[in-house]
């Protein structure tokens, strides 16, 4: 089995990468990477993705992910932890109350790197924001958005969701990169 490196301090994106990479092995490395100033979430992972494999020599990945709101011209867009550490879900269902557009959506950027050769592999997954905060904690957030995010497909935050739900979630999301990315690297 071919293997990757992935290298995050968020458990949450490594569990997904997990589930996601069908016929790659993930192995995690925990460190906490700097990340560059921009809002292109692809320089953001492509500049990762190089100080990871600076750290480990190896093949590796990096993901970044931005938050798009249409209702606040795309604010936080790649700067959601600096969002959610200062005014926070709450902070952002404040500025959406009496929002006539509650639409948004995650955009992925996974960046290859091995020393020579880059590849990217970008997605997007469309939704709305609750107009409240909704849910349960689980295993399987990876950011407090979780609260607020309600997929395309359904009526439920991310939260909210049971099993059933995710699996569910699986088969009908938008976002392919790591898919996109495990049959390129399985083929090459």
């Amino acid at each position: 089995m071919k293997e990757i490196v992935f290298v995050t301090s968020n458990k949450g994106k490594i569990e997904s990468a997990r589930k996601e990479l069908k016929g790659v092995s993930v192995l995690a490395y925990e460190a906490e990477l700097i990340e560059p100033r921009s809002e292109d979430i692809k320089e953001i992972a492509k500049q990762k993705v190089m100080q990871a494999y600076n750290i480990v020599k190896k093949p590796c990945i990096a993901v970044d992910v931005g938050f798009f709101v249409k209702e606040l011209n795309g604010f936080p867009k790649a700067y959601v932890n600096h969002m959610l550490g200062t005014i926070g879900v709450e902070g952002l269902i404040k500025l959406m109350k009496g929002a006539g557009d509650r639409s948004a959506e995650f955009r992925h950027c996974l960046a290859y790197y091995d020393g020579e050769i880059f590849k990217f592999f970008e997605d997007k997954a469309e939704g709305s924001i609750s107009e409240s905060i909704r849910g349960n904690d689980n295993a399987k957030k990876w950011s407090e958005l979780w609260y607020i995010f309600i997929p395309k497909w359904t009526d439920k935050t991310l939260a909210e969701f049971t099993e059933e739900d995710y699996k569910k979630h699986l088969e009908n999301k938008d976002d392919k990169c790591m898919q996109d990315f495990a049959k390129w690297y399985l083929n090459n």
